[in-house]
């Protein structure tokens, strides 16, 4: 009997994940593949900008010492985000159309996390013409966002009704 051939982004986020290893960061470790028409364009992963020091080497984590929650204070972070990462190392004609695949783990646990780009990445994303974003979000889920949602649902306005 013939085992089930994995699908392709199966494939490319067990790329994402292995590249995620790479990571310096002690709290979040993140992994991204740009691919377009099946073939990788560049990876990131998410660590100080080059020259600097990274947290892992600093021995701690600046918005962990100070109690910051995920997903707020981006500003304190070292890192510059996988997918952030991914995208300066390609450039834009290449990535028009193409699928970003992210996969994240907790450092400390190694335990998949529900891998999603931030606000400031969906930026990013959209301004570099990626089509899809294809993360992991369970051992075995994963999510599949066309790119253009980002644009129908805008988070980057505020919801005027609570101001």
């Amino acid at each position: 009997m013939l085992e089930k051939r994995t699908s392709k982004d199966d494939y490319y986020l067990g790329i994402a994940d292995s590249v995620l290893a790479r990571s310096t960061c002690l709290r979040r470790k993140y992994g991204a593949i740009i691919v377009r028409e099946d073939e990788i364009l560049s990876t990131g992963y998410n660590g100080a900008p080059r020259g600097r020091e990274n947290c892992c080497d600093l021995g701690y984590c600046t918005r962990e010492h100070l109690n910051i929650p995920a997903g707020e204070r981006y500003e304190l972070c070292r890192s510059v985000h996988a997918e952030q990462n991914a995208i300066i190392s390609c450039s834009r004609r290449d990535m028009l159309g193409a699928t970003l695949y992210l996969v994240g783990r907790d450092a400390k646990t190694n335990e998949l996390i529900d891998a999603a780009p931030c606000s400031l990445c969906r930026r990013f994303i959209l301004n570099a013409g990626i089509a899809r974003v294809v993360s992991r979000t369970k051992e075995d889920c994963i999510s599949i966002v066309n790119v253009a949602d980002y644009i129908a649902q805008d988070d980057s306005l505020p919801d005027i009704k609570k101001l």
